[in-house]
């Protein structure tokens, strides 16, 4: 028996073409699967027209009732029989004919009748009240079509037949051509026989997925079909019927167990497959585990004949009001070649992803939060069971747990705490938190008054206090979570109390000062010492509590300058205004010379070289030269004010410019003209919008105010007494990102790519999860609704396009060459209302060659789904084709053929 879960999605089994032994694994899987959906009576959108339950508004509406009770006396000892037991009401918009004769009342034409649970409306009803039975169906409008299809409604089971035939008494009933609809199923049945309140016989029926039940594109035919709600359905001779044609596809028999939970524990089937380097597969078998209503469990396995396996486990936990997330650990041992040949290489590989989301209604002063994505760094290079090329081309695994808890006093507390971890995929360094403790108490203004007003230097004077705690690992790949990486842990606790002030200077300047104490404790320091007889210098870890203290002190000044420019009312631009927000800092840090040591001597015996115990420490070292440099910034943004295209409004629209220019650069008072330089090179930075903000664009360079020498090294003379310009720009970008869509606003499509670390667009491609490939690609904003053919169609194609421009200039060591210049597109369309393709490509303007591509077609097949996915380029080139039905409780019925890997 095979139960899934509907809501899950796997690839569980592929159609191979001459591989006919699979077809009968996929139609077993039809039907193992269908017999663990549950089954409601649902009504069905039949394109047929039924009969109108509106109330008529022509005539008054008038509802006879029969009572039981016998209306004729007779002298007879044989009581007459009574009619029904209970309230008949029923009326008609042409006519309600009585027959006491042949005790029959016949209503012609949006009959309706009721009787206890039991709710009739067709075009004609028949109640025979002798027999205890109704006839309904359907009548002949002006052009002699049928219309004004049976609503049989008793309880919560509902069908649209042609006619039925309903006994009060015994509650049998015999109905023709019946439609109703069963979980995902649709079922249209010939004869439907109703023996009793729990055994339904169905002949002549199929089942399908499709919307329309009368003219489907593929339904399953069976003759006969006992079905028992909540307990079982058995059917005969069963076979899969395309377009009308039978195919070889068949099963003599089935036997289906039901039930009523919603979810249902099963095996999932695997699909068969072949490498170039592992030989035969099986992937994705497995078993779902229905644990409880707000948990599961799915377990999958891979196996390759030469010895390669696979093991995933996923899970999906919910809690309303409370908590939802999933948690993902996917394992593989990947064999390539064969044992003794120079290619043999064996590898472990594992990736772990979990998130987490905290309702915040829960609990509002607590929060607790997870995002994590952390494994080998090679995981999304080397799986075979995934196409993501946007996470191949990610250098970075990163990920976060936190919980953040407030405290209601006062002053108000908070504490955090922090797990952080950040791989880099290419050299497999791993930098990791465990934990982070961060602290805090909220501000204190001693010397407020009574009335809580802070104004004025005095009284705005405030201190806080803040407490920082880590737990610090730098380790590899090979070495995470090995006993070496706990013994190279950085264990550090720094304590900081700042006190600061704010207040207004001649009534257009806003000032501030600050000052902040600091303390510092650690686990770990070291001591070195020249060794004479081996010429080196010898370095000694010390375990045990140290610390040192240091503070500083820091004041700032800045205002914000308004200037309008009016060019005229009958200009296009009326007016720019420009804002400008310059500031200066000035921040000093004294030496703290005391915590530095000395080793080593030279001939004369002198000392020779510094060193502090701290170094290599979690928060730092203290500084040993004092640090008196005054900051510089200006801040712009420019806006103006144009003349609106409609000329019925009078006031002028806002268009932003400029959103900000920015300059910063620092002067260091304690510079010595050779280790370091007096000024600190100028910042530029900026970024606007275009195009209704559909278009961003950022900037920035480096201006160096210094010369170089022939080495390239800065020397303390100016570049413009060098014979050069005021500044020598040593670097520059510009980045433009453009998104535009006839559609309306494009929504994020890759969403399992960015959270495998990739993009959330699909400038790198799509991202093709080979478990299950039913998922439309393409960002439909209505998947459910028909798509209509019109006249205008060839008008107004809906498409999408996102476009990426990099460009970036270096000039460090007069190199004055473009190192970057790039172009990245992706369009993705509607070609027919049925086909949709899409395209992402870009090109390298200094490697003079095309950067990843992707094409990418889908047809729409109404109930089946056909995708084409090809990367002609690259290590990462393969192409994906994929043929299946959309319905997930038939997802086994597919056929999914890709080119093979070497990887």
């Amino acid at each position: 028996m095979t139960c899934q879960k509907t809501r899950h999605t796997f690839t569980k089994i592929a159609f191979i073409p001459l591989h006919t032994n699979l077809f009968n694994i996929v139609l077993i899987s039809f039907f193992l699967t269908f017999g663990c959906g549950e089954i409601y009576s649902q009504e069905i959108k039949s394109k047929k027209t039924p009969l109108k339950t509106v109330k008529q508004t022509d005539k008054p509406e008038i509802i006879p009732e029969i009572i039981p009770a016998d209306t004729v006396k007779v002298d007879s000892v044989k009581p007459k029989k009574a009619f029904l037991d209970g309230k008949v009401k029923y009326r008609a918009k042409d006519y309600a004919k009585i027959d006491q004769k042949n005790k029959k009342i016949t209503l012609y034409n949006e009959g309706e009748l009721y009787y206890k649970d039991v709710e009739l409306k067709s075009g004609i009803i028949v109640l025979d009240y002798e027999k205890d039975e109704v006839y309904a169906g359907r009548i002949k409008d002006s052009t002699g079509t049928l219309t004004q299809y049976p609503n049989f409604k008793q309880g919560a089971s509902e069908v649209q037949p042609d006619s039925i035939r309903f006994n009060f008494k015994t509650q049998k009933a015999l109905i023709y051509n019946s439609r109703t609809e069963q979980g995902e199923f649709k079922i249209k049945a010939a004869v439907t026989k109703k023996e009793n309140d729990s055994v339904y016989f169905l002949k002549g029926a199929r089942f399908t997925t499709s919307k329309d039940i009368d003219n489907p594109e593929y339904y399953f035919q069976t003759n006969k079909v006992k079905f028992i709600p909540g307990k079982k359905v058995i059917t005969g001779l069963t076979n899969m019927v395309i377009a009308d044609v039978p195919t070889p596809l068949a099963l003599p028999f089935a036997y289906f167990p039901m039930s009523q939970e919603k979810s249902v524990s099963g095996i999932i089937l695997p699909s068969y497959n072949d490498s170039n380097t592992r030989g035969f597969s099986l992937q994705n078998l497995g078993y779902y585990f229905a644990l409880s209503d707000n948990y599961d469990l799915t377990a999958l396995a891979d196996y390759y004949t030469n010895g390669s396996y696979a093991m995933r486990f996923e899970s999906s936990y919910a809690k309303r009001y409370k908590y939802r997330g999933n948690i993902n650990v996917r394992y593989k041992n990947l064999i390539n070649s064969e044992r003794g040949y120079p290619d043999y290489s064996r590898q472990n590989i594992y990736n772990i992803q979990w998130s987490h989301a905290k309702d915040t209604k829960s609990n509002p002063n607590s929060t607790f939060s997870a995002s994590v994505n952390m494994g080998s760094s090679k995981y999304f290079k080397q799986s075979i069971n995934q196409a993501n090329v946007g996470s191949n081309l990610n250098n970075t695994l990163s990920s976060s747990i936190s919980y953040n808890k407030t405290f209601n006093t006062v002053p108000q507390a908070r504490v955090s705490l922090t797990a952080t971890h950040s791989q880099n995929t290419q050299t497999e360094q791993i930098n990791m938190t465990l934990p982070s403790l961060q602290a805090s108490i909220d501000r204190v203004y001693p010397f407020v008054g009574k009335d809580g007003v802070k104004k004025g230097f005095i009284k705005n004077i405030n201190l806080q206090y803040n407490l920082s705690g880590k737990n610090s690992f730098t380790t590899t790949d090979s070495l995470f979570f090995k006993p070496q990486m706990f013994k190279d842990a950085q264990i550090g606790m720094q304590h900081s109390i700042p006190i600061s002030t704010n207040f207004k200077l001649f009534k257009y300047f806003s000032a501030g000062a600050s000052t902040n104490f600091q303390e510092t404790w650690v686990t770990k320091t070291v001591e070195k010492e020249y060794n004479n007889d081996l010429s080196s210098v010898q370095t000694t870890t010390i375990n045990g509590f140290d610390a040192f203290r240091t503070y500083n002190f820091s004041t700032n000044l800045g205002t914000t300058i308004y200037g309008t420019f009016n060019l005229g009312a009958d200009k296009k631009i009326q007016s720019i205004r420009h804002v400008m927000r310059p500031s200066i800092t000035y921040a000093y840090t004294p030496s703290f010379e005391r915590y530095y040591d000395t080793y080593g001597t030279d001939a004369s015996g002198r000392i020779t070289t510094q060193y502090t115990r701290f170094e290599g420490g979690i928060y730092g070292v203290p500084s040993k030269e004092n640090s008196n440099v005054v900051g510089f910034s200006l801040s712009n943004t420019f806006e103006a004010k144009v003349r609106d295209r409609d000329s019925t409004k009078t006031e002028p629209k806002k268009i932003m410019l400029l959103n900000n220019l920015n300059f910063a650069t620092s002067y260091n008072f304690n510079a010595n003209g050779k280790e370091t330089l007096a000024w600190s090179p100028v910042v530029v930075s900026g970024g606007t919008q275009f195009f209704d903000n559909k278009m961003n664009m950022n900037f920035g360079a480096t201006l160096d105010p210094y010369a170089i020498d022939n080495s390239g090294t800065r020397m303390n003379m100016y570049n413009i007494e060098n014979g050069g310009s005021l500044f020598r720009m040593t670097s520059a970008n510009v980045t433009m990102n453009y998104s535009i869509s006839n559609k309306g606003t494009k929504e994020t499509k890759n969403q399992q790519s960015e959270r495998n670390g990739g993009r959330n667009d699909d400038l790198f491609g799509t991202n093709t999860d080979l478990n299950d490939t039913r998922n439309s690609q393409f960002n439909s904003e209505d998947d459910e609704s028909e798509n209509v053919i019109t006249e205008f169609f060839n008008s107004k194609i809906p498409w999408d396009m996102t476009l990426a421009y990099s460009l970036t200039y270096s000039n460090v060591n007069r190199e004055n060459k473009i190192s970057g210049n790039s172009i990245m597109i992706s369009v993705n369309t509607d070609i027919t209302p049925k086909w949709k393709g899409g395209v992402s490509t870009g090109y390298d303007f200094v490697q003079k060659g095309v950067t990843f591509t992707q094409f990418r077609f889908e047809r729409d097949l109404l109930s089946w789904r056909m995708a084409f996915n090809y990367t002609p380029l690259g290590v990462n080139s393969n192409w994906n084709f994929f043929i299946g039905i959309k319905s997930g409780m038939l997802s086994d019925i597919k056929w999914n053929k890709r080119s093979t890997s070497n990887r």
